[in-house]
């Protein structure tokens, strides 16, 4: 397989021209980073109307072990960009999750990740990341309004109180920019980041693990399976997850002290794969790597009209599957309060909502990862009998399954304490809080969050009152099929939500009328009280 650099090539990209000297070099929205969070961001701007320019370093998609599981919150996100069901369709479905210990053939504890059933979308998908970027890109494509420059390498950047200036290399010459608004999305060792003079703040943790992608027809099926000290990896742990063209992920714990360039040789490897599958299995190999968790943010992730999201902000231990999946939640947060600024409909101090809302989705999947690491690597010997004590009992007690932390699978994040939300007006005995995303539900024709779009919508049963000027309402009491709909959201008739554009509830009434819905508008659309 080609490599530039160290890097692998999934698959080549034409280079970008470098702009002509005539060619104005004003922005008002430049994106850095062609990952799925980057391109993302793009569509979400560009289904909004925007003018969107993105800048890539690289000519190519990247191959390699990166992200694999995309969760269900991910998915609906996805969706949103009009990607999700051919991300479904050629991904691995799965929903359940087994854990073992020791020899026991028999899963000590499992879970579904979709409990609440009737969703468009499954709980999870396996998908290689190169195959979401390249869905992302035909999107992309659709937009005229949105321009990818490939191959062009942000070298300098600067910020003031208007915007930003970037200086880019590219094959023919380098060239400055200038935007109103600059979003960082060029990953862990982020360029904007190091050359603004910011950093991390958080844990590195003293263990490594090994990445084995392997090539095998399996019988395993297609669910998350996790061993906690397997006679194939003695007082360490195992993770297997299927992915797509018979690609196999297994994760192989490997301890702190290591020489890490031994430890992905073949003949290192091999045996350890081989003990785990059977010795007369046949597999090749497609990749193998090793990483050590990590768990750190930036104090920030707003600095003027520079803004940071994914992980160029943030970066978590990847058992939980929270890196790529809180990057796409970080986007669904600032796409639609970007929009809004960029219109002039809400001050550029809205944004500030942003910082704190994405901080909480990276203080609360670091603290899973955080919890996970620990339980996964305890580091003391109180720590690891605690563990197996646990692992014991979990296999005759139900309790003990509530402590088993083989990676808390990232769901979406909740902001209960937002500064968007409104008090529920009247009593609520189930539904969804405010600060919460909707839930998916079956309606007449299609799904619930099919219907929400990626706009404000005020979401009744029935009800006589007249929504805030400019606000969709979609009545549940008119649609033939709603039932669902209506009892996870506990709508008795009369009762309405206010819906923001990416899906969180702002608001829910029993008595919805102009002042109050006018009232939670204003509030979830610019931060401030009427």
């Amino acid at each position: 397989m080609e490599t530039r650099g160290n890097v692998r090539v999934w698959r080549s990209i034409q280079p970008t021209p470098v702009p002509k000297p005539t060619h104005k070099g004003e922005h008002r929205v430049v994106i850095v980073g062609t990952g799925p969070v980057g391109l993302a961001l793009a569509i979400d701007l560009g289904q909004r109307g925007h003018e969107v320019l993105v800048i890539g370093k690289f000519d190519f998609i990247p191959d390699g072990s990166k992200a694999i599981c995309f969760s269900k919150r991910s998915l609906d996100i996805l969706d949103r960009l009009k990607v999700g069901g051919q991300a479904v369709e050629r991904g691995v479905t799965w929903n359940v999750g087994k854990v073992f210990w020791k020899d026991s053939r028999e899963p000590i504890y499992q879970f579904d990740l979709l409990p609440v059933k009737n969703q468009k979308m499954p709980g999870f998908i396996n998908l290689q990341q190169y195959y979401l970027e390249d869905l992302l890109i035909g999107r992309i494509s659709e937009l005229p309004n949105v321009e990818v420059r490939w191959g062009h390498e942000v070298t300098d950047v600067s910020t003031s109180a208007s915007g930003a200036k970037i200086g880019v290399k590219a094959e023919g010459g380098d060239y400055e920019i200038t935007c109103e608004w600059l979003v960082a999305c060029d990953g862990s060792k982020s360029t904007i980041r190091n050359k603004l003079d910011l950093d991390f703040e958080g844990r590195v943790f003293e263990d490594n693990f090994l990445i084995a992608d392997v090539r095998m027809k399996g019988d395993f099926p297609a669910e998350r399976w996790f061993w906690f000290d397997p006679p194939f990896n003695p007082g360490k742990s195992v993770l297997l997850h299927k992915q797509p063209d018979d690609i196999w992920r297994i994760d192989f714990q490997l301890g702190w002290d290591i020489d890490r360039e031994a430890c992905i040789r073949p003949e290192n490897v091999n045996p350890l794969v081989k003990a785990m599958l059977g010795a007369d299995v046949e597999f090749e190999r497609e990749w193998y790597s090793v990483y050590t968790f990590q768990c750190r943010r930036m104090a920030r992730f707003v600095h003027g009209r520079a803004i940071f999201a994914g992980d160029s902000a943030h970066l978590v231990s990847p058992f939980g599957a929270r890196g790529c999946n809180g990057g796409l939640a970080d986007i669904d947060n600032l796409g639609w309060k970007l929009d809004l600024v960029l219109r002039g409909d809400a001050p550029e101090e809205f944004l500030e909502t942003y910082n704190i809302e994405a901080i909480t989705t990276a203080d609360e999947n670091i603290l899973n990862s955080t919890r996970s690491t620990d339980f996964l690597t305890p580091k003391s010997a109180v720590s690891t009998a605690f563990r197996d004590a646990v692992l014991d009992l979990a296999g005759v007690s139900d309790f003990a399954r509530a402590f088993v932390n083989s990676g808390r699978l990232s769901t979406a994040v909740g902001y209960p304490d937002g500064p968007l939300n409104s008090p529920d007006e009247g009593d609520w005995l189930g539904g969804v809080a405010s600060g919460y995303p909707v839930i998916d539900a079956p309606l007449d024709e299609g799904w619930l969050l099919e219907k929400l779009g990626g706009r404000f919508v005020i979401l009744s049963n029935g009800g006589q009152f007249d929504p805030p000027l400019g606000v969709d309402h979609i009545d549940l009491a008119a649609r033939t099929n709603a039932r669902i709909a209506i009892e996870r959201l506990d709508l008795r008739p009369g009762s309405a939500y206010l819906i923001r554009p990416d899906q969180y509830v702002a608001a829910r009434f029993r008595t919805p009328d102009a002042d109050n819905l006018t009232a939670a508008l204003k509030r979830s659309s610019q931060g401030v009280s009427a």
